[in-house]
Formats: C-alpha cells, sequence, structure tokens
C-alpha cells in the first residue's frame, strides 16, 4: 500500500517521537518478547558433566541431570520451549540409523527426564538421522544419493518414538520430500493427535552450520556435502512452494533455516501463508556475534536483542537461538 507523505519540514519533525524513552516505546512498531524464544540445547551421556563447545562460547553439551536443572532455570525466565539435540557417539551411528527409533535412546531418555523437570516448558524435539548415520547425513545413503522413501520410513520411527517420550513437537530438519504427511498421518494413526509437527520446510544448504556440527559430533562422519537434498541458497519461489506442500501435508508450524540470509524468504513466507513462521538463528550466525564481541568490535548484548527484533521485523512468532537465556535476562532487566 502507498504510504501518505507527511507534511515538509518544519511541521513535520520525525524526531519529536524519538525525544524520549516513554514515546519511543509507546509509537514501537515491533515487540521482542522472552515468548519469542527457543532454547537450542545438547545432550551428552554421562551424569554432572558439562563440555564446552569450542566454536560456540557460552553453549555447553550437558547430561541430562544438568539439562532438566537448566532447562527449570530457562522456565523460570519464562522461556516457552527447547529444542532438543542428542550428541551421539561412534556406538550409536550406523548405516541404517537404527538408534534413532530406539525407546531408550540418549534423545528419547532426556525427552522424558526434562518433561518430569519441567513440564511447564516445551520440547520440539529434531527429527533427523544425521546425528545417527555413520556418513553423517539426514537420510539413508545407497549408491551415493540419499534415498528418501526410504528414509522417510525411518524418520517415521523416529517422530513416532519422541511421541511416546512425550515430546510436544516433532520437528522433521531432514527436507525429504513427503516426510510431514507421513509422519503426522503415523501420529494420528497412533493417537499422537496433539502431537505437533513443525516442518524445517526451507532449510538451505548453508555454511552456516559448521559449530552446531562440531557440537553434535556429526560434522567429522559428514561425506559429501548436502545439497541434493537441503535448499540452494539462490532460490526464494522454491522456498513458498517446500512451505506450501508442507501446510498442506498438516504442518503446523513452518521455519526457515538460517536466519540471518533468509529474511527475505521469512518475510515472504509470513506474507504468502500468514502461517507460525519460526526461524533459526544458527550456530554460525550466533558465533560470529560471540566472536566479533570478544575481539570488543561489537557489544554483544545490544547485538543479539537487535538481531533477534531483526527477526521479528521479518514476520518470525518465535526464533530459535543459543542466546534465548541471555536475551530473557536482558529483557528481564528492561
Amino acid at each position: 500500500m502507498p504510504i501518505s507523505l507527511p507534511a515538509a519540514f518544519p511541521r513535520t519533525r520525525l524526531r519529536r517521537n524519538r525525544a524520549d524513552a516513554w514515546t519511543r516505546r509507546l509509537v514501537a512498531e515491533h515487540t521482542l518478547t522472552v515468548d519469542d524464544l527457543i532454547w537450542p540445547v545438547f545432550v551428552i551421556e554421562g551424569e554432572n558433566r558439562r563440555e564446552p563447545v569450542a566454536s560456540m562460547p557460552g553453549v555447553e553439551r550437558l547430561t541430562i541431570d544438568l539439562l532438566c536443572e537448566a532447562v527449570a532455570t530457562a522456565g523460570s525466565l519464562g522461556i516457552p520451549c527447547i529444542a532438543l539435540f542428542p550428541v551421539v557417539g561412534s556406538d550409536g551411528k550406523s548405516e541404517d540409523a537404527a538408534e534413532a527409533y530406539n525407546p531408550e535412546n540418549l534423545m528419547n531418555r532426556a525427552i522424558r527426564a526434562v518433561k518430569a523437570a519441567a513440564p511447564e516448558v516445551g520440547i520440539l524435539g529434531d527429527v533427523a538421522l544425521d546425528p545417527y548415520t555413520s556418513h553423517g547425513h539426514d537420510g539413508l545413503l545407497r549408491d551415493g544419493y540419499i534415498q528418501n522413501d526410504e528414509t522417510v520410513e525411518v524418520l517415521i520411527r523416529q517422530a513416532l518414538s519422541q511421541a511416546a517420550a512425550g515430546v510436544d513437537i516433532v520437528a522433521p530438519s531432514d527436507m525429504m520430500d513427503g516426510r510431514i504427511g507421513a509422519i503426522r498421518d503415523a501420529l494420528d494413526k497412533d493417537g499422537y493427535h496433539l502431537t505437533r509437527v513443525c516442518s524445517y520446510a526451507a532449510k538451505y544448504a548453508s555454511a552456516f552450520y559448521g559449530p552446531f556440527r562440531d557440537a553434535v559430533n556429526s560434522g567429522g562422519f559428514l561425506k559429501g556435502d548436502k545439497t541434493t537434498y537441503q535448499m540452494n541458497p539462490a532460490n526464494t519461489d522454491e522456498a513458498l512452494r517446500e512451505v506450501a506442500c508442507d501446510l498442506q501435508e498438516g504442518a503446523d508450524m513452518v521455519m526457515v533455516k538460517p536466519g540471518l540470509p533468509y529474511l527475505d524468504v521469512i518475510r515472504r513466507v509470513k506474507d504468502q501463508f500468514a502461517v507460525p513462521t519460526f526461524a533459526y538463528h544458527v550456530s554460525g550466525e550466533y558465533a560470529m556475534l560471540r566472536a566479533a564481541s570478544a575481539n570488543g568490535w561489537l557489544n554483544y548484548d545490544k547485538a543479539l536483542l537487535e538481531t533477534l527484533m531483526g527477526f521479528k521485523r521479518a514476520g518470525c512468532d518465535a526464533i530459535l537461538t543459543y542466546g534465548a537465556v541471555d536475551a530473557a535476562k536482558l529483557l528481564k532487566q528492561g
């Protein structure tokens, strides 16, 4: 819609509405609150143990007992949801990713423990095979190519195992065709009607995932790249097609990943579909803020909040960010 032009200076002085803190708050077009935050966390085997992720300052891998304490603290800050990722050792990796749907795998044990310790905090569970495959891919590999339909069958079993453990949202991040509908149908058939599906609908083959792969111990296993199933960074129309397909198949929320290089995609998705739209402020984006801050080039606190506001301005309803706890504390302080 055309913007009506204000009266010319000096009758109009746009700085008037910036003159005081209360005025700036009053006329703010967008608001960032703790309700917009999802905190990605990493769980490891063992007890009372934490491992810092070198490429992600401030982020730690936690054993289940410490994770439960951390999630309870996040809940006390008002963070509504975590995104849970397991760090799987070599003994849990295989060509067929069978550990992904083991009812007693690390992921499912963590889900049960966290739900018992902090039932008020939602859990978004990653559904993809890359932590469990010996080749580091999100699907089953045969003849050098990721097999779509065979992978979907394993993803269904993985999603059902997480639902049985009590996960609130299953989040397929694999980018296989048709997996949303297949998972939705399987969940409904087994009685998990209230288990939500958040689709990583527009997940790009990005250079910004490196620190995450360090964190979950999958990068060193990856053979080749993921360009045959993750999206080409050059494409945005294709992202709308991906989102449309996933919504038709029953997705409750959709996600764009990464975030900052794809704010235009977020805006297009929100404008086109007007559905709950999430973005992932991914590991590389977070690491850049931390590195610049450590070198004295940025104020981390201010840059983090400005970044998250940028996601809101682009149309996000929720943001997955490793800075969620930091942001929640800053927002609480005002």
